[in-house]
């Protein structure tokens, strides 16, 4: 029983110590990529990643965030195009119709909006932007704590990433709960990453770049 009780012991102490080393991976490794809108270099792709609509249609204030910048990026020259993923598992739901709305009405024509319908994770939307949308440059639009999550998930893939971090507001309590997420997220994010391979919806390669792309009808 006593060999039994420090093997148990030795296998917990393994496993804190492995979590914190994935942790601390994800969280560090692309600290550098994460720069302010006057910093980033020219991307010909924005990702804006989704993060919640009400009912009635209206953005979450993270997800409004998120493409308010997103705009302002794509206004100051810094990107050519937006990719809007997110979740559109239902008829009823569909967080990339309206994110190009909300992009619309703040002045980006619709032609320069991409549509990624099957962006249910970060870890979904980072491999369909390099093998679905063959994408090799781009800037990731979110907020700070979700950004080493991301930045992770897209350079694995093969992206080259900068992340430009969209907090333009006090989030509240939200903040709070969210940064507390991450602490397993990002670990699960360096298992899916080394060792799971999770599933990806794929599908035929798309070029938003090239004229018969149907945008939103795609």
């Amino acid at each position: 029983m006593r060999f039994i009780l420090k093997l148990m012991f030795i296998l917990l102490v393994f496993v804190i110590l492995w979590a914190l080393y994935a942790w601390l991976d994800v969280s560090l490794r692309y600290r550098a990529r994460m720069v302010t809108p006057e910093e980033l270099d020219h991307r010909p792709v924005a990702i804006v990643f989704g993060a919640g609509v009400y009912p009635d249609g209206r953005l979450s204030p993270m997800l409004a965030d998120r493409v308010l910048t997103a705009v302002d990026l794509y206004k100051a020259g810094k990107v050519d195009k937006l990719l809007m993923t997110g979740d559109n598992s239902i008829p009823t739901y569909n967080e990339p119709w309206r994110m190009a709305d909300f992009a619309i009405a703040h002045g980006v024509p619709e032609e320069d909006i991409a549509f990624d319908y099957a962006g249910r994770r970060t870890y979904a939307s980072c491999w369909r932007a390099k093998h679905i949308f063959g994408l090799d440059r781009v800037a990731l639009v979110t907020q700070r704590f979700h950004l080493p999550r991301a930045l992770y998930l897209c350079q694995s893939m093969g992206l080259d990433a900068a992340g430009v971090a969209a907090d333009r507001r006090d989030y509240h309590l939200a903040n709070t709960r969210y940064t507390l997420r991450e602490v397993p997220a990002r670990v699960k994010a360096w298992l899916d990453v080394h060792l799971l391979y999770p599933p990806v919806i794929g599908g035929d390669p798309i070029d938003i770049f090239s004229p018969e792309y149907k945008g939103r009808y795609e």
